[in-house]
């Protein structure tokens, strides 16, 4: 027997050296390129968590250096690690950037008077009210000037409005808030970066003063939106009408609390979000029909490239839906454009069209574009999704087998159908539980019964409804497409019925998130059926270090609002219920929060409230701080509590203001509180810092 079948040494050396060109096998390195995006996030991810703001001259130290080492690299194998680094690094600089072209300074306490603005885009409208946003608020008369860009108003529904228009009106501006829990969605971060600096509501002598001038692009479109909305609105009313805006233009608005839960609970709640269920079929379908229409003459059959030509079709079908969906404001319909293009340019180009490197194309523009998104669920769960899909697409398949019957096709798109959604749906499952706490577990089902009448009915009779509004005849095809909206209401009240008892509340923290991420990556990185395995290894990974616990108390920064667990659940100590943080907190939590706890003693000074394992003081006095610290676990103040107060935790109106929401959990071991603000630091731009 040769030397080294005895040697585990040379063994051991032997497998080293095959893991080593394996890393660098061309294949493998050409398959880095997917990761490229998972790099980016990961130095946005970075970006943000850091506690100050980085130098630009470090910044652009750290460049310099990794190109240097990749021009001595250039040859080397290890270059596309390199690229990797490089990836990172775009990412973590890609939001000083975006703040340096859009970030907007952030009002730091409210104002009031008689504004002048300009209207830029117009968020939502129903018929109570409309979301707009404007620019250029300036003061009529001697009211506090403004060092805003742009603001974020409600506003009333009359008179008409479009982008470019001059509105005058009395307005109450308010900083924009922080994040209502730790981790939860932040305001602040994702306006900072929108240029938005101050949210409003009229408050009276609202008036238009002047109509926009010349061609605006965006004015076009808007009114183009508008026009449409208001003829589905014309013919459809109730959840039919809130629902064919949502699916056509975009505009959620009017689709009320109720049909929302219920769409959740069935896992519908994409349906009525344009994405790429949305764009496939009208795209789709244009391709369908240029091609079939341009191969059944014979002059176009033989001396035009048919099908090309109807990918060109394709593309400017989703380019036009996309102008309908509200523009690169709508990540999930500007991230599916992009992969549609992206598909269609490959049939242009005769090449492979679903690839991951198509993925991770169209990732890396919505980054590029708009780096913010990567922190909001719709960017998350698109991108789980498709990274899902595609994955499964690339796996070795047994070849469909021709001449089949009717009813095996029928079978076959049903059996597609479910798989497909049960794939996206497992691969979104970590980020709608952690953004959303709610989970549908009879999500497959659901898609499958109401899929096909997305796709034969809603979809199609969307479309030849828009196309035949310039005729005046959109009526008889809204009135179809409101029939198919009804049914597939109807499809996920029965299914969130068959869920009933079956829903859990997950609560997950952002360690679960990065958890994910390494697995999607893992996922989209190896090219065969061992990709399955990240997915399996981050479930334990997520159960044993990735889940929340359940606070004690929460205080809320702008409201008197104070919920405390007692064994009886949650109920408050001070504040209103109802208000919109306790709202916020029953949502989340998935509990009620009740009006009041049991054993609750308040007078002119403050309150007090006592468990099995410690008592909570709410000072309103500063006569009651002399008698209050020291005695009780946690003293709650919306004053300045003095430098002496003791023996006691302390949140008083400074730790508030600093760091918004506060949320404790009481620890045995250490008989204190474990806390939590919503608000890490106020070093950071996008920080609302208090007067």
């Amino acid at each position: 027997m040769p030397v080294a079948a005895k040697s585990p040494s040379l063994r051991l050396y032997r497998g080293r050296a095959d893991v080593r060109a394996g890393l660098f096998d061309p294949a493998v390195t050409r398959r880095i390129f997917v990761l490229l995006p998972f790099a980016a996030i990961v130095g946005l991810i970075a970006y943000a968590a850091v506690p100050v703001e980085p130098m630009p001259e470090a910044l652009a130290a750290v460049g310099a250096a990794l190109v240097v080492l990749a021009v001595l690299l250039r040859r080397a194998a290890a270059l596309p690690l390199v690229g990797l680094l490089f990836a990172g690094w775009t990412g973590f600089c890609l939001l000083p950037l975006h703040a340096t072209w859009f970030g907007a300074s952030m009002l730091a306490r409210p104002a009031y008077g008689l504004y002048e603005a300009k209207v830029g885009e117009i968020v939502s409208a129903t018929s109570e009210s409309r979301r707009i946003v404007v620019s250029g608020l300036a003061p009529v008369a001697d009211d506090r000037p403004l060092d805003i860009a742009r603001a974020r108003l409600v506003v009333p529904p009359q008179p008409p409005l479009a982008p470019g228009d001059t509105i005058r009106a009395r307005l109450r501006l308010a900083p924009v808030p922080g994040p209502i829990l730790p981790g939860a969605f932040d305001g602040q971060f994702h306006a900072y970066f929108a240029g938005i600096g101050a949210y409003g509501n009229v408050t009276g002598d609202f008036a238009l003063v002047a109509s926009g001038e010349g061609f605006n692009p965006s004015r076009a479109v808007e009114g183009l939106r508008m026009e449409i909305g208001s003829r589905i609105d014309a013919v459809l009313d109730g959840p039919s009408a809130a629902i064919g805006r949502a699916m056509v233009v975009g505009d959620q608005s009017a689709i009320d609390d109720e049909t929302r839960e219920l769409m959740a609970a069935s896992g519908l709640a994409h349906i009525y979000s344009i994405s790429g269920l949305h764009l496939s079929i009208v795209a789709g379908g244009m391709f369908f029909l240029l091609r079939l229409l341009l191969a059944s003459i014979p002059a176009t059959a033989t001396r035009w490239p048919v099908k090309k030509v109807a990918a060109v079709g394709g593309i400017a079908a989703a380019a036009g839906y996309l102008l309908l969906a509200g523009g690169i404001a709508n990540v999930p319909a500007l991230r599916s454009t992009i992969m549609l293009g992206l598909i269609f340019g490959a049939v242009l180009a005769g090449r492979r069209a679903l690839t991951m490197r198509n993925v991770a194309i169209a990732a890396l523009a919505i980054i590029v574009i708009d780096p913010a998104s990567v922190f909001r669920a719709s960017f998350q769960l698109s991108f789980a999704a498709v990274v899902a899909l595609v994955g499964i697409y690339e796996m070795p398949r047994s070849p469909p087998i021709g001449n089949r019957g009717w009813g095996e096709r029928l079978w076959s798109t049903i059996w597609a159908t479910a798989v497909t959604s049960f794939i996206a749906g497992t691969a979104t499952l970590l980020f709608s539980a952690y953004h959303f706490q709610q989970t549908a577990p009879l999500g497959v089902l659901g898609n499958v019964l109401v899929l096909p009448v997305v796709s034969i009915i809603i979809m199609p009779f969307a479309v030849l409804s828009v196309l035949s509004m310039p005729l005046g005849a959109e009526a008889p095809f809204v009135m179809t497409m409101g029939w198919g909206i009804d049914r597939m209401v109807d499809g996920a009240a029965l299914v969130a019925r068959w869920s009933d008892g079956l829903t859990g509340n997950p609560l997950l923290t952002s360690v679960a998130l990065m958890i994910g991420l390494g697995a999607l990556a893992w996922f989209a990185f190896v090219n065969s059926w061992w990709r399955l395995l990240g997915p399996a290894v981050a479930v334990p990974l997520v159960l044993m270090v990735g889940l929340d616990q359940r606070p004690d108390l929460l205080i809320a920064d702008t409201t008197q609002a104070v919920a405390l667990r007692t064994q009886a659940g949650m109920g408050l100590i001070s504040g209103q219920a109802g208000s919109f943080a306790t709202e916020v907190w029953s949502e989340h939590y998935r509990e009620p929060i009740a009006e009041t706890v049991d054993g609750l003693r308040c007078d002119s000074l403050g309150c007090i409230a006592r468990t099995d394992r410690y008592s909570v003081a709410i000072i309103r006095d500063v006569a009651a701080f002399a008698e209050d610290c020291g005695r009780h676990a946690l003293v709650i103040t919306r004053l300045r509590a003095p430098a002496g107060c003791a023996g006691s935790q302390v949140i008083d109106a400074r730790a508030l203001a600093a760091g918004g929401v506060h949320w404790l959990r009481w620890n045995e071991g250490a008989e204190r509180f474990d806390i939590r603000a919503a608000i890490p630091n106020l070093t950071r731009p996008w920080r609302v810092v208090p007067p």
